[in-house]
């Protein structure tokens, strides 16, 4: 509305009225100064009355030394002010709502649900608060959007019947593992939340997580669910994240144990729903890509942490869509001018992934961009970080030269730097590369691995020293492998049981997966055929599960001792299946001939 007289002059008699009212004494609380306010100011023309309140104020102090009243007259337009900002505030929320429902309503009807996913993007200014949720929800019933309006509605419902319950599976763990493992021995929530909730959608998700299942598959059939249960299940998947990971970075009295749970939730949350668009993604594109928007916002979250493992990995299978769709998501931050470290961060623990899965190529070209965004930006942990990464996947593509080109280079920065992490990564990534590079060549001068050695064993000692378990992981790995290659079993066996067990404690299946690997070759060195298979069967197991290619090294050792074995093999087989069994469970157990067909096949 335009600034007219007519509307100038009804504000300055509204603040003239309720100055004139205040000194008369008929002011009894603020409440009555808001009312007039709500009553007489019309939406959109708040400019105009704070210009003329504005005013007022400024004359009535430069008065204050002339006239008697004016000390009062000050404090009655203080009072305007003060219900004045609480007026603006109720309607900005107002306007916010109105312009979110206008976007919902013009959007496509098939992408109304990532229209509403965007406006309650946990990564926005203003995070709407539940009953700004329940404002939303009204006002798109009023907008004839039903199935919307009864998702956030259900999914407020669902919320606080499980908030009651957030934290206490914790303490009904016992003396099992705390968090949100993927093995069957870990004791997670789900179980107790599917107890707790009335939508079938989501108790059925809870029972498929609590039961180790795949969700890929849970997805797949659901494809006769309604807009709404899916809106609800939003809702209720965010809340449940929030209040976990608030309570798991303020309340656990050990930090390290602190940040190990923060980070398995947020891992946990982005798997769940980037496995959720995998499945959906067969028959309701629409709502896949919502899910995989759910995924971005997560991890975008999860990279603004100190805790962020710039070392460590998500193993969601991406495919080219959803990478058009990660860069498109992630430079709209970047066009407001904000946002670069986020990507850089998010674009690094994305190329662990790809690498993990075995998709190379991918992987350095992720780990490409970030070095040059996390460059530009100053963020030099970051840039160390994918050095560190390029070299490791150079080394699993055979080309040593550049492996150890990357890590020299991030062994040179981390020290100058002082980035004692990334230092760790470097001498274990120089070693790593060398004994590798020595053994294509078949180099067999002891000083070349001796030295190659003292690197590995320097990066470890530094790893212990910082008491990291990613990085401890990854040393130990990486010795345990050179120690392999050197044909020194016993030491190898040593290193890599150090470094599976912390590999599990990190919850990076990747490490857990290659360090099984070589153990099971560790021990078929000695000719101990239990552990071999033992080791073997889980290391080829989890690395097929997460989509990496070096499950068919374990898958091959395996295939050679069932066919020298014969009957035997069976016998030792069923004599470790309890211990197989309580890391992948029974359904897993049963897949290992599946897996070994398909290996022969």
């Amino acid at each position: 509305m335009s600034d007219s007289p007519s509307l100038s002059d009804r504000y300055t008699e509204l603040i003239d009225c309720i100055v004139d009212t205040t000194l008369k004494g008929k002011i009894r609380s603020k409440v009555q100064v808001y009312k007039m306010l709500v009553k007489n100011i019309e939406s959109g023309t708040g400019e105009i009355f704070e210009r003329i309140l504005e005013a007022k104020v400024t004359a009535t102090e430069a008065e204050l030394e002339t006239k008697i009243k004016a000390s009062r007259i000050l404090r009655a337009l203080q009072t305007i002010q003060g219900e004045w900002e609480r007026w603006q505030k109720e309607n900005q929320t107002q306007d916010a709502i109105a312009t979110a429902t206008e976007k919902i309503v013009n959007a496509e009807a098939s992408d109304r649900f990532t229209t509403l996913l965007s406006i309650i993007d946990p990564n926005q200014n203003k995070v709407l608060t539940t009953s700004q949720l329940e404002q939303l929800a009204r006002s798109l019933q009023q907008a004839n959007l039903n199935d919307l309006a009864a998702g956030i509605v259900d999914g407020l419902a669902s919320w606080q019947q499980l908030e009651p319950d957030l934290i206490s599976w914790i303490y009904e763990a016992g003396q099992g593992n705390l968090g949100f493992g993927s093995t069957v021995e870990s004791k997670g929530p789900w179980l107790t939340y599917s107890q707790k909730v009335k939508s079938p959608l989501i108790k059925q998700l809870f029972n498929t997580l609590g039961f180790n299942q795949s969700l890929v598959e849970f997805a797949a059939k659901q494809n006769n669910i309604e807009p709404s249960a899916w809106v609800e299940l939003a809702v209720v998947l965010q809340f449940l994240q929030r209040g976990l990971i608030n309570f798991f970075d303020q309340r656990i009295y050990s930090s390290e144990l602190g940040a190990k749970l923060s980070i398995s939730t947020f891992l946990t949350f982005a798997v769940i729903w980037s496995q959720l668009a995998s499945g959906l993604n067969r028959f309701a594109p629409n709502y896949a890509n919502g899910c995989f928007k759910i995924t971005l916002q997560i991890l975008r979250i999860f990279s603004q942490r100190e805790y962020f493992p710039l070392y460590g990995g998500i193993f969601a299978s991406f495919s080219g869509e959803y990478i058009k769709e990660t860069i498109n998501y992630l430079d709209e931050p970047l066009q407001r001018g904000e946002g670069t470290l986020e990507k850089a961060r998010i674009l690094t623990i994305l190329g662990y992934s790809f690498k993990a899965q075995s998709r190379y190529q991918k992987a350095i070209e992720f780990h490409q961009q970030a070095l040059e965004i996390a460059r530009e930006a100053g963020d030099r942990t970051c840039e160390i970080a994918n050095l560190n990464h390029l070299s490791r996947t150079y080394a699993a593509i055979n080309n040593y030269t550049e492996a150890i080109n990357y890590s020299q280079r991030a062994l040179i920065l981390s020290r100058q730097y002082g980035d004692n992490l990334g230092q760790v990564n470097a001498l274990t990534n120089v070693g790593y590369s060398e004994v590798l590079q020595a053994r294509e060549i078949e180099n067999l001068e002891p000083e070349i691995y001796e030295r190659a050695i003292d690197y590995l064993q320097q990066g470890l000692a530094l790893a212990e020293q910082l008491n990291d378990g990613q990085s401890k992981a990854l040393c130990y790995s990486s010795l345990g492998i050179a120690y392999v290659i050197l044909q020194r079993p016993q030491a190898a066996i040593k290193v890599l049981e150090s470094g599976l067990e912390s590999a599990r404690f990190s919850g990076d299946l990747y490490l857990q997966g290659i360090n099984l690997t070589y153990l099971a070759e560790a021990y078929y060195s000695n000719n101990i055929l239990e552990e071999t298979i033992l080791n073997g069967c889980l290391a080829m197991y989890l690395l097929e599960q997460i989509g990496a290619n070096e499950w068919r090294q374990s898958a091959g050792l395996i295939a050679v001792i069932k066919g020298k074995e014969g009957d035997n093999f069976n016998n030792i087989l069923q004599q470790v299946r309890a211990k197989i069994i309580a890391v992948i469970g029974v359904d897993g157990y049963d897949y290992l001939p599946e897996l070994l067909s398909k290996y022969n096949s």
